[in-house]
């Protein structure tokens, strides 16, 4: 490759990772604005949840099993605020592996709420699509049992939001995957700093 080759080819690979931010950029900031007022009332309900004693159960698949862990981290080991209760179904892997061994992989998240979950309690699922079976499963657990549903879905949001098992869907209007990962991340931040905004445990 000669020298004029390799500066037409990084002048080429730095215009695309501009144009990638600049629509990552964009993405995140039309979904913070079209989620502000679910983000406030979600916000509301969790904090008051949290204030009476409750607790909060992530989930996901794939990706979004990592955003829904990294999401209760944020919640139980804060950087800053109040540490509240909260666990990621999705990261002990023993008890994945039984619950889909043994009951099949469409249980996996319901089985542990059934276990766990009771009134008072907050269920939050992560999704690309908003459609998955295992988590559609969890969440009408989680509505079985008093607990308040939200969801986190890309594109249209999916069963998530046309469904009857999620009292708050935050939606992505995205369909690329790594743009809904991008923005969900920067709105389960927000959803935890306004729960704190809300919330009467303390800071």
């Amino acid at each position: 490759m000669t020298s004029n080759e390799a500066d037409v080819l990084l002048g080429e690979l730095a215009a695309c990772a501009q144009e990638r931010a600049a629509e990552s950029i964009g993405v995140r900031t039309r979904a913070l604005a079209a989620n502000a007022e679910p983000v406030a009332a979600a916000a509301r309900e969790m904090a008051r949840r949290f204030t009476d004693g409750g607790r909060l159960f992530t989930f996901g698949n794939g990706g979004s099993a990592t955003d829904a862990a990294t999401l209760a981290a944020l919640f139980a080991r804060p950087p800053d605020g109040t540490a509240l209760p909260a666990w990621s179904l999705s990261a002990d892997e023993a008890v994945l592996t039984a619950v889909g061994n043994d009951c099949g992989f469409e249980s996996v998240f319901a089985r542990q709420l059934a276990a766990r979950g009771q009134s008072g309690d907050i269920a939050v699922a992560m999704s690309t699509s908003g459609g998955s079976p295992d988590l559609l499963a969890g969440l009408a657990e989680a509505r079985e049992r008093g607990m308040y549903t939200i969801g986190f879905a890309g594109g249209d949001g999916g069963a998530f939001d046309h469904g009857d098992t999620v009292d708050r869907c935050l939606v992505v209007d995205s369909r690329c995957p790594h743009r809904i990962h991008e923005s969900q991340a920067l709105l389960g931040y927000a959803l935890w700093l306004s729960v704190h905004r809300h919330g009467v445990f303390g800071g």
